[in-house]
């Protein structure tokens, strides 16, 4: 499988694709210069309020909208972690504080938030679900680093392998070179590609993401508000981290100092795809030389094709996502159960790009044609089963019902992306009204009686979109007949299929331009 991520670079955002065979999976855009609360970022914050009924907090990290940290999201060392915060002061030993918190006071996991934070208290939080609509940041206070190949997490002591991978020499292998060289009140979760990693790579990213964590120290003991200690990597580098395998053949980028950073970024992850990132030198836009624009403006409307005729139709609401799919003007060359198997089959793959292309989260209903056969049922699950292998998001598919409805619930971190993808019609300006026909033929009815009574023009030519030209020339009485009887002269009508319906251009017998009309 050939995997390709495009960067496009502009003044005004960092577009990133992500490309499956030539075909759109993932869309991202950065906008630069903007402030941003992305999942991953790290805050000194200040409680605003308890909500006991809640058992949660809001919380200000300096956003409009107060985010939100409920009492299950402490995390099980809060208590070290607020020990640690309430024991900094400028010019302290900040490592010496830190080790010598202790760690295995556990939050309680029926407690109560309001023993715990109050209003005006400082708290260390991290964004989990960026702002969505009318509602803020999801917090949690349980701080973890994600760097390639491991994951940091402060005041924890212990280490935890993924379980992808499968074999228990190297879990085990992984895991008693990690605690050789962790430090103390330091825990790690060791990602899947770890796997096969030599210690020097294991330790110099922990090295890395510990300076990250200490150097925000400084900022906690100093500040006197709400205060950012550290982000998350940029968009592309994050993408890179968490998709980058052997599996990746191109990474092209339109900006010589983004390309410069990605190729240096990929050069510490991963040396020997160095050579896969290349400068985008084209005169044509980068999307539209790698057809991504074309297959954004076909991808995000509400009706998708898919093929053969079928397509889908999305609708987006404040609870959840429905897909309806249909099977349109499809020739049916099977019985009709093979039909609605073949279609809905053609669908799920679709269903599950669409997912990942928009990060459509929450519940999604998935409307399929009915089937009778239960064989073909429990093929459908396991193919969308199969093809939800592949997301990285959070999800759980449950089995069709009797009424053909898929439920999928997807964890959702940011906004569904949503992609205008329509246009101002020409004709009517984006009114929905156009004028009547009637009064388009008495304007080309002046037009032949100024040509012929004051320009002295007997033979003419006309111009006109095939619906138009259709409507002048239908029946032996027809509308150009009658011209011609009346004004004694000549008609030639001509269709355009680039004419707007009610577009209309005049010549002479010489096809020279006499004046255009549209209304």
């Amino acid at each position: 499988m050939d995997k390709d991520l495009i960067i496009d670079v502009s003044p005004a955002e960092v577009s990133i694709a992500l490309m499956e065979n030539h075909r759109l999976i993932e869309l991202n855009k950065q906008a630069n210069g903007e402030k941003k609360y992305s999942v991953g970022d790290v805050y000194l914050g200040k409680v605003k309020k308890i909500i006991p009924s809640l058992n949660a907090a809001f919380v200000d990290i300096g956003d409009e909208k107060e985010a939100f940290v409920h009492y299950l999201d402490l995390g099980f060392n809060f208590k070290a972690f607020d020990s640690f915060v309430k024991q900094l002061r400028p010019g302290a030993d900040y490592a010496g504080i830190y080790s010598g918190v202790r760690i295995d006071e556990i939050l309680e996991k029926e407690g109560k938030i309001e023993q715990f934070l109050a209003p005006g208290q400082p708290i260390i939080v991290q964004i989990v679900k960026e702002p969505i609509s009318t509602k803020g940041s999801r917090l949690t206070a349980e701080i973890s680093i994600a760097g390639r190949n491991i994951v940091l997490l402060p005041f924890s002591d212990k280490v935890s392998v993924s379980q992808k991978i499968s074999s228990k020499t190297e879990k085990k292998r992984l895991e008693t070179l990690i605690y050789s060289i962790l430090p103390k009140n330091y825990g790690v979760i060791i990602r899947t590609a770890a796997e096969g990693k030599k210690a020097a790579v294991l330790h110099s990213e922990l090295l890395s993401l510990i300076k990250r964590w200490e150097d925000s120290w400084q900022k906690m003991a100093s500040s006197k508000g709400v205060q950012l200690l550290f982000t998350e990597t940029n968009r592309t580098t994050t993408i890179l981290r968490d998709l980058l395998n052997d599996s990746f053949s191109n990474i092209y980028v339109n900006d010589e100092s983004v390309c410069r950073e990605v190729r240096e970024y990929i050069g510490t992850i991963s040396p020997e795809q160095e050579k896969i990132v290349h400068f985008y030198k084209g005169s044509e836009p980068i999307f539209d030389h790698f057809e991504v624009t074309r297959q954004i403006k076909g991808s995000f409307g509400k009706v998708v094709s898919i093929r053969q005729g079928a397509y889908l139709v999305i609708e987006h609401t404040e609870a959840l996502h429905v897909i309806d799919v249909n099977s349109g003007i499809r020739t049916k060359q099977k019985d009709q159960e093979e039909n609605s198997y073949d279609v809905n089959i053609a669908a799920a793959d679709e269903i599950a790009r669409q997912l990942r292309l928009r990060d459509m989260g929450g519940i999604v209903i998935v409307d399929f044609i009915d089937m009778d056969d239960n064989a073909h049922k429990s093929g459908l699950f396991k193919h969308m089963q199969e093809l939800m292998a592949n997301d990285r998001a959070k999800h759980t598919i449950l089995p069709l019902t009797k009424f053909g409805l898929m439920q999928i619930t997807r964890q959702r971190v940011r906004p569904v992306t949503e992609i205008t993808t329509t246009e101002v019609c020409p004709t009517c300006g984006g009114t929905g009204k156009i004028s009547s026909t009637l009064v388009f033929d008495e304007t080309l009815e002046r037009a032949i009686a100024f040509y012929v009574k004051e320009k002295a023009i007997t033979k003419l030519i006309l111009k006109v979109s095939p619906i138009m030209e259709a409507y002048l020339t239908k029946g032996l009485m027809s509308i150009r007949y009658r011209w011609q009887k009346k004004y004694r002269c000549s008609i030639k009508v001509l269709s355009d299929s680039d004419f707007t319906i009610l577009q209309a251009e005049w010549f002479d017998s010489s096809l020279e331009p006499l004046s255009s009309s549209s209304l």
